[in-house]
């Protein structure tokens, strides 16, 4: 029974309280976009339903962040299928003032939901999606695992269904095809139709209503979606089937409506797997350049995150990122949760108490106890968020105008084509019009953006460099300055020789400068960490552990003062001292300066060729280095005199430095490590933090690449530049499939169960185009 409130028109109750619900919160504009809403609401809920969920340890299973002020967690909501969902749900700040932020993934449907504790509950913020009508999936299990496979489930069935009934109702017809329509058995004709018209009920009704409920909701929003013309080609044929079978004038096709229905379901199932087998949900299926140091048999070992265990224990060093959800064992630990929270104040922790994923450690290292698995899904989302994006503007596909007012065009050819044939040869309007309004398809236009940069950041993954999102690849392409920074950016940290200079040290002292460099991820401080074998005797205590910057060390270790870093940061110390002649870190115990540890640069391999290629294509090519000259020599042989190599360079001063290039109209790529040089990372049009088996992580970045693969710089360059020739040519392909298969079915040339083939296949045939061309081109460009 229809309701009406506000001189509007609902079909339910549950439909008005979200119109009311809307208004109240001036959201409906939600029934103004240009594609149609979400499911329906459903009503209120029983008030003890998700009553659970005011239970604090399924709070905490559920959650992948929580403080006093902020609770982090992702709903899985499998009824989000439009613009019009979107717009709501991340609109719930408007509706419920406790939730600060709703983020929506589409393509894996899933909603970030931030929001604060003291205002309103998990239990609220699940009740409130469900009353508007995106009840989530709530698993209590293995939150990495999640059972996607129920929610296709229903389509399995209607599949069923339809091929059960085609397949009766092809054998049951095939009298009338053999016999030309003249059976001589009295009554066996009819039989045979009111057979069919009984097997055709449960494919108009059952599998193909997910068709309608889209075209009547694209209606209700006034909008022709993808589904109208297929749900009035249905109609159409259905409609004149029944029309001649109780009149007894002609068998009518519902060989051919079910065929329809039939072919559309499996062409779209298949559709589907083969989406999810071209998948770019960057989980655990490609590189993510984060290490993480574990305890193993009482030796400590470097390992990709990805193969983490749950009950492992891991040592994170100062500025280092915290993985994954863990119980503090070991160490003073002073957790900095502004990837997170935004908030840059540290969080003191005590042993037993729970670290959430995505902390960092600011002082000496500490020993965690891993209690849940990596969710490298979540670090990413917490990657993109706003806070780390204000210099990009993510573009918007040249494609989506085009697609917007495709299915009016394919009305008005369908009505042409009635009015052609209607002069013409008024038997062939039925299978033409029929066939048309089937065989387009607009979804391969829209695949084609998606799905070329999708399977883009898959190519640039398997060769470890691991991007941010698909906009990255866009920023990357303009392209036309490069800045690098030196010290494990373009030289080799685990090569690199080490020689101590200055007065004799004790194995005592060895071993306080081998314990205050592991407690830095900065490559220096592992090179002389590394080079200091490990000591006999008992472990040496550590207190007020602090890195500074791109300056150095200091700590208390055994009641000894200690700093070690550059010449400026420790002269201030002595009286007199002598200026560097290399790359070089100082260290001053008690005030005495104990001498100076050098380090020899080994440049990575292939970085000259790389040089070479980058000049060749016009790029204009900056050395900024935190070290003194010693390696200007060197650094000339490999850049050319013609790039400018400046030295002795704070952060600020990158930072600086890129944006008086900016101001030129240059696009800026910034390479160098995520902790010196974050500032200069963010202010790049693009970032890339080169990463070497550390879990230190900069959010600051717009890319991580392996060390190992920055002689690649120049291929990825490329590469990205092909970008926007595989989008123009998939989406001319789909162009020409949409314009042939139009001319073959307004010819009435194409049967309407062949087009109800073909329409899935234009969309598969378009994701493995662009599969293959992409992957031609990254073997082209050397990738």
């Amino acid at each position: 029974m229809a309701v009406s409130v506000d001189e509007h028109q609902f079909c339910c109750s549950g439909c008005k309280q979200v119109y009311l619900l809307l208004n109240e919160n001036n959201l409906c504009n939600y029934y103004d976009l240009d594609k149609n809403p979400g499911l329906k609401a459903k009503g209120k809920f029983l008030s003890e339903r998700y009553a659970y969920l005011d239970d604090e340890q399924t709070i905490q299973k559920l959650i992948q962040f929580g403080s006093e002020e902020q609770v982090n967690i992702t709903f899985s909501i499998p009824q989000m299928h439009c613009s019009s969902c979107i717009y709501l749900l991340e609109n719930l700040h408007r509706i419920e003032p406790g939730v600060k932020k709703s983020q929506v993934n589409f393509q894996q449907k899933e909603d970030f939901v931030i929001f604060n504790p003291k205002e309103t509950s998990l239990r609220k913020v699940v009740e409130l999606l469900s009353f508007i009508g995106y009840e989530p999936y709530i698993s209590l299990k293995d939150t990495v695992t999640k059972n996607a496979s129920s929610f296709n489930r229903k389509q399995i069935y209607k599949i069923g269904v339809a091929g059960f009934c085609f397949s009766n109702i092809m054998m049951l017809s095939f009298p009338e095809y053999l016999s030309s329509g003249f059976i001589d058995e009295a009554g066996l004709k009819e039989t045979f139709s009111w057979i069919i018209f009984g097997l055709s009920l449960p494919v108009l009704f059952f599998s193909s209503a997910d068709i309608f409920v889209s075209a009547w909701k694209g209606l209700r929003q006034k909008f022709l979606n993808i589904d109208a013309p297929i749900a009035l080609a249905i109609i159409v044929t259905f409609t004149r089937s029944y029309y001649e079978i109780i009149t007894g004038t002609g068998a009518g096709y519902l060989d051919s409506g079910s065929g329809i229905v039939f072919f559309m379901l499996i062409g779209r199932w298949f559709q589907n797997k083969t989406y999810d087998s071209f998948s770019f949900d960057r989980d655990y299926l490609s590189y993510f350049p984060l290490g993480v140091t574990v305890i193993r048999n009482g030796a400590e070992k470097n390992i990709p995150v990805t193969q983490l265990e749950k009950l492992e224990r891991i040592i994170i060093r100062n500025e280092e990122l915290i993985p994954a959800d863990a119980i503090l064992m070991k160490g003073t630990a002073n957790i900095d949760y502004s990837f997170v929270s935004g908030e840059n104040a540290a969080v003191e922790k005590k042993k037993g108490e729970l670290i959430y994923a995505g902390g960092k450690q600011i002082g000496s290292a500490i020993e965690l106890e891993v209690i849940k698995e990596v969710s490298q899904s979540y670090i990413t989302q917490l990657w993109n968020n706003d806070i780390f994006s204000n210099k990009k503007n993510e573009e918007k596909s040249f494609i989506h105008p085009w697609s917007k007012y495709f299915t009016y065009v394919l009305f008005a050819i369908a009505f042409t084509t009635v009015i052609f044939w209607y002069f013409t040869d008024a038997t062939k309007i039925f299978p033409a019009v029929t066939a048309a309004l089937i065989v387009a398809c607009p979804c391969s236009l829209l695949l084609s953006a998606t799905f070329t940069y999708g399977n883009m950041l898959r190519i640039f993954g398997r060769n470890k460099l691991f991007l941010k999102n698909a906009s990255v690849i866009e920023s990357l392409a303009k392209i036309n300055t490069i800045v690098f920074d030196k010290t494990g950016t373009i030289t080799q940290s685990n090569a690199a020789a080490v020689n101590y200079e200055g007065l004799p040290l004790s194995d005592h002292e060895k071993a306080i400068i081998r314990a205050i460099s592991k407690q830095s991820s900065h490559p220096l401080s592992k090179v002389i960490a590394a080079s200091i074998p490990e000591p006999k005797e008992k472990l040496i205590t550590l207190k007020e552990f602090k890195e500074f910057t791109g300056k150095g060390l200091q700590a208390v270790a055994d009641n000894t003062y200690v700093k070690m870093g550059s010449s400026s940061f420790v002269k201030d110390n002595i009286p007199v001292f002598t200026q560097d002649t290399g790359t070089a870190v100082h260290v001053l115990m008690d005030n005495v300066h104990m001498g100076t540890y050098r380090v020899h640069n080994q440049y990575r391999q292939g970085l000259e060729t790389m040089v070479r290629n980058l000049d060749k294509k016009g790029f204009h090519m900056y050395v900024l280095s935190g070290d003194n000259n010693l390696e200007k020599e060197n650094l000339v042989k490999i850049f050319g005199s013609n790039t400018d190599i400046n030295f002795q360079q704070s952060p600020q001063q990158k930072l600086d430095y890129i944006k008086h290039m900016q101001k030129n109209n240059n696009q800026v790529l910034m390479l160098g490590d995520g902790l010196n040089d974050a500032g200069a990372l963010m202010q790049a049009n693009v970032g890339i933090a080169v990463s070497e088996n550390s879990a230190q992580f900069s959010p600051a970045s717009d890319a991580i690449l392996d060390g190992s693969k920055v002689a690649l710089l120049d291929k990825f360059i490329s590469f990205a530049r092909s970008g926007k020739t595989i989008v123009m040519a998939s989406f001319i392909l789909s162009i020409l499939y949409n314009i042939v298969g139009l001319s073959f079915a307004v010819q009435g040339l194409l049967s309407p169960m062949v087009a109800a083939i073909l329409m899935p296949a234009s969309s598969i045939s378009i994701v493995l185009f662009v599969s293959l061309y992409s992957s031609f081109m990254a073997h082209k460009k050397g990738l």
